[in-house]
């Protein structure tokens, strides 16, 4: 998934707020391509969003 994909299944979080998580760890994990941009595997995603699910 690219950034943009993850902010609009989030609901429109902003960029730097995503930036933000990632600084403190709180973010999905994350791969960088050779031209420097990020991706997450959806699997990825999905599980952090159930652990956040699971911490609420």
């Amino acid at each position: 998934m690219t950034v943009p994909q993850i902010l609009e299944e989030l609901g429109g979080v902003s960029r730097r707020t995503f930036y933000r998580w990632r600084e403190l760890g709180q973010g999905p994990a994350a791969f960088k391509l050779p031209n420097g941009e990020l991706r997450v595997w959806r699997s990825d995603f999905t599980a952090w969003l159930r652990q956040l699910e699971a911490a609420a």
